[in-house]
Formats: C-alpha cells, sequence, structure tokens
C-alpha cells in the first residue's frame, strides 16, 4: 500500500512539474515590443501616469490591431500544416501559403515596429536613453525551447 502511495505521489508530482514548465513556456513570449512595459524586461522607471496611460492605450489598439492577423496567420499556418500531412501535399498551394504567412508575419512586425516608434514618442529624452539600455527584445515570433516547425 505504501509503495502505490509514493508512485501516486510521484505521478502527482511529475504532472504538476510538466504543466508548470508547459505553462512558463507559454507566458514568456512578448508581443514584439521588448522594451519593457511588463513584457519580460524591467521597465522604464519614472514613467508618468499620463505616459503610462498613453502606452497602455497605444498597446491595446496595437493588440486590437494585430488580432485578426493573428487569427489570419493561425489559420493560415493550420492549413499548411494539413497539406504538408497530406500524401500527396500540392507543392503551389504550400508555396502560395508560406508567401500568405510570411506577408501576415511582415505586416504584424510593421505594426510593432509602429508602436515602438510611437511608444517613443511618449517617453522623455531621459527614458529613451534608459530603454535604449535594455536592447530590443524577441518579440512575439521567438519562441524558446518550443519543438516543431509552427
Amino acid at each position: 500500500m505504501k509503495k502505490k502511495s509514493i508512485i501516486g505521489l510521484g505521478l502527482v508530482l511529475a504532472v504538476a512539474l510538466m504543466a508548470t514548465m508547459a505553462f512558463a513556456g507559454g507566458m514568456g513570449r512578448g508581443f514584439g515590443l521588448g522594451y519593457g512595459f511588463g513584457y519580460g524586461y524591467p521597465a522604464i522607471p519614472n514613467l508618468t501616469a499620463e505616459q503610462s496611460s498613453k502606452i497602455q492605450a497605444l498597446q491595446k489598439a496595437y493588440l486590437d490591431e494585430i488580432a485578426p492577423l493573428q487569427q489570419d496567420l493561425l489559420k493560415k499556418k493550420t492549413e499548411l500544416r494539413s497539406l504538408w500531412l497530406s500524401p500527396t501535399p500540392d507543392q503551389t498551394k504550400i508555396t502560395a501559403l508560406q508567401k500568405d504567412i510570411l506577408n501576415l508575419q511582415a505586416k504584424i512586425t510593421e505594426k510593432a515596429t509602429n508602436l515602438r516608434l510611437e511608444i517613443r514618442k511618449v517617453l522623455t529624452p531621459e527614458q529613451q536613453a534608459q530603454m535604449a539600455a535594455f536592447g530590443p527584445g524577441m518579440g512575439r515570433g521567438m519562441k524558446m525551447g518550443r519543438i516543431g516547425r509552427w
């Protein structure tokens, strides 16, 4: 009986560890900002309430703007995966989907760049200098430790 309890406890701990690792891997990604503001880097110090609210509004607008692009991207990646898994992959469809995916990723990256530039306009020169010290982040597309191609 004692042996079954130890095995059961070991299994529960293993499942808890795997769940924790999976959850941590999904939460560490940024949104293409890379300069703090709660996305994995220290926040820029000395933000006024007005600056903070402007930055939050810019981020919300950005996320609202890219949400349909992200949904379309996910749909196309899923479609691409199913094409690759078919017994006879259609090269024309695969190539076209890959181009669509790259175009969507480029649009999202462009919007992230525009967001960074807009955020910089809100900051003082001193805050911009502090922001530059943090350097650019990895953005949403870099998924460290992720297994698989899509």
